[in-house]
């Protein structure tokens, strides 16, 4: 699937605090726009109240079709029935054995993200049995107030680097003309947080 008049996949990144309506009403809007998948971020909720607006979110999700990656909290993904996961890389790595591959506790999720800054970060997510890639931020973005992005050509150098899928992330807008930058530069997609929570 991708994002409508559009054959870029886009992934859809939540963050409550920017959501231009209630947030339920914010997901249904981005579910309308058919990304390609909703991660749900929100990384500043603590386990409980995560998994509480989980359960509310997966279901808008499965009414319109859109994957929907839960993020972090992996054996509440599991017990909801959900085998989508993105997890910071150190989360991944410390749930990677000593042979470096991924626990056995992680063979229930046929997708899982993690996120990137460096080439090695790279390599060493896909080590661990990682099925994709965010790596950022390509563009500037007010995420990442001062920090320069790292740029098309970093992000031509981590494609290059892996066989796994890559997602742009970091100031990516609806734009066609950036989406073929990324594409050109061997992404497998975009990721879109600021622009899906105004919608």
């Amino acid at each position: 699937m991708a994002t409508q008049n559009s054959n870029f996949p886009i992934l859809a990144v939540s963050n409550r605090h920017l959501a231009a309506h209630p947030f339920l009403d914010q997901i249904e809007r981005v579910c309308q726009a058919h990304p390609a998948a909703l991660i749900l971020r929100e990384k500043d909720l603590p386990a409980e109240d995560y998994k509480t607006l989980a359960i509310r979110v997966l279901p808008i999700c499965q009414q319109y079709n859109v994957s929907c990656i839960l993020h972090t909290f992996w054996q509440d993904a599991l017990a909801l029935g959900c085998t989508c996961i993105h997890l910071p890389l150190p989360l991944l790595r410390s749930l990677a054995g000593a042979d470096g591959t991924a626990l056995e506790k992680l063979a229930g999720f046929s997708v899982i993200g993690t996120s990137v800054h460096s080439v090695d970060e790279a390599l060493e997510a896909e080590r661990l049995g990682a099925t994709y890639v965010a790596a950022g931020h390509i563009y500037v973005t007010d995420c990442k107030k001062g920090l320069a992005p790292r740029g098309l050509k970093f992000l031509q150098t981590v494609c290059k680097s892996v066989s796994l899928s890559v997602y742009g992330i970091g100031g990516i807008k609806f734009d066609p003309a950036q989406w073929q930058e990324l594409e050109s530069a061997g992404a497998a997609g975009g990721c879109i947080m600021s622009g899906m929570m105004e919608l």
